[in-house]
């Protein structure tokens, strides 16, 4: 006698946490009801059989992704962002709570967001709520209220209604998330140091480098870890670019230091001396490295002082990016990537000895981990049968009329790149992208729709 199930995808390459096997894996109700010999017998309504030509990974989860909607949908959307992501193995985002009109720094803010949200979504999605000066008082009625963390800035954020904290406000800030059992992210360059620099002007890349020195992000990394060590509170340092903060990070966590750390595509990929003057596509911040400093960064991620790869996917128009102008102090800096982030990172990994084991524990595992998301991120019974179906030795060219964002402005655009998604199940189910499926996930329900 044999289990029913709604579906067994067969597969002579699964990627779990520390291994590739064959297997079966069995879904039932949304979930993964059992993993199997690859030839054990099960009968389902449906049955995959994937030859050795791609894999089953986990879908990815992105906890970095600024969505805009509402205030700002001309920059980016629910229905656009969640479609890229669906088109890039990405089965779950989480939204900050910031480039949005209100920004999410209160219940009413964020239930603003849930509802433009509603039904526009390919993939599930969490939000993050905001720190900003003023309003601890709001925190603890956010975290009842369903977002999975906080965020905040200890430099400008771009945004007039997200200003930044002080290192002693966010020091605060973790005291009271340590009792919520929530994290808190920070984008940590010091406002203090950039102070007394001149901000950049003009086409030359190797100014806007200058402007945004090592020693910004340094200093805010030690304040955050310091931070985090007297409170005792859960820190997370987003987009980490400065490889000299790689020590620091691993000094702490020797010591007991609740803190972690994330880079992205960006800054593994490209390189400070091969950014031609004038593409401003390429502007983020904090800035694009030194090829040598790349290098450190894919050694942070080896030796595991940074848990995570995320693509802080910050949209933006072509007027904004000032592709006409090529000034990089003019502008915007976000680059856009939600879509290439895993074909990105397996491309460079591959040539420096690492496995699909490693990338989905960067970009599946470690992000669902910081999220709270328990449900999320493992090829795993018990949790949602999220999958990513990946040819990994396949190749494709990054071609802008693929691209599923609102503005596919991107420095990727005719890069060769290995590795392509063939499909993306999303509980159980292949995603449409006429049929948005996805659903709006809630701290309260331990990452489940809330």
């Amino acid at each position: 006698m044999t289990d029913r199930f709604d579906l067994v995808i067969r597969a002579t390459r699964v990627i779990f946490p520390d291994e590739e096997l064959p297997a079966a894996v069995a879904v039932r109700n949304g979930c993964v009801a059992a993993i199997m010999p690859v030839d054990h017998p099960a009968t389902a309504a449906l049955v995959l059989e994937l030859d050795s030509s791609v894999v089953l990974m986990p879908g990815l989860v992105d906890s970095h992704v600024h969505i805009c909607e509402p205030g700002h949908s001309e920059w980016e959307g629910f229905a656009t962002a969640t479609r890229a992501a669906a088109a890039g193995g990405i089965t779950t985002l989480v939204d900050m709570p910031l480039d949005s009109v209100p920004s999410t720094v209160s219940v009413a803010a964020l239930e603003v967001k849930r509802n433009a949200a509603q039904g526009q979504c390919h993939v599930d999605v969490g939000f993050w709520g905001g720190v900003i000066p003023g309003n601890l008082g709001e925190l603890a009625p956010l975290r009842r209220a369903g977002v999975l963390g906080f965020k905040c800035f200890l430099a400008d954020s771009g945004s007039d209604d997200f200003p930044p904290v002080t290192s002693g406000q966010m020091e605060d800030a973790l005291g009271v998330l340590r009792d919520l059992d929530a994290p808190l992210l920070v984008h940590a360059e010091s406002a203090e140091a950039a102070a007394g620099i001149a901000a950049a002007s003009g086409r030359t890349y190797a100014a806007y480098l200058a402007s945004r020195p090592r020693g910004i992000e340094n200093l805010a990394v030690c304040q955050v870890i310091e931070a985090s060590r007297r409170s005792g509170g859960r820190a997370h340092v987003v987009h980490l670019s400065s490889s000299d903060a790689l020590p620091m990070i691993a000094s702490a966590r020797r010591d007991g230091v609740a803190v972690t750390a994330e880079t992205c595509p960006h800054y593994l990929i490209l390189a400070a001396e091969e950014i031609a003057d004038g593409a401003t596509a390429c502007k983020c911040s904090p800035p694009v490295r030194e090829r040598a400093n790349r290098e450190l960064l894919w050694g942070g991620l080896r030796e595991g002082a940074v848990d995570l790869v995320v693509s802080d996917h910050s949209p933006a128009t072509a007027d904004m990016k000032e592709e006409a102008s090529g000034d990089f102090g003019a502008a915007w800096g976000g680059i856009s990537s939600l879509q290439l982030g895993l074909p990105l990172i397996w491309t460079a990994a591959r040539r420096r000895g690492f496995s699909l084991s490693d990338v989905a524990r960067w970009m599946s595992a470690g992000p669902a981990g910081l999220a709270g998301l328990r449900r999320k991120g493992r090829v795993a019974v018990g949790y949602d049968a999220d999958f990513c179906v990946f040819a990994p030795d396949e190749t494709l060219t990054v071609d802008q009329g693929a691209i599923q964002h609102r503005h596919r402005v991107t420095p990727y655009t005719g890069r060769e790149l290995e590795g392509v998604v063939r499909a993306t199940f999303l509980r159980g189910e292949p995603t449409d992208p006429a049929r948005p499926r996805g659903q709006l996930l809630s701290s309260q329900a331990n990452g489940d729709p809330g």
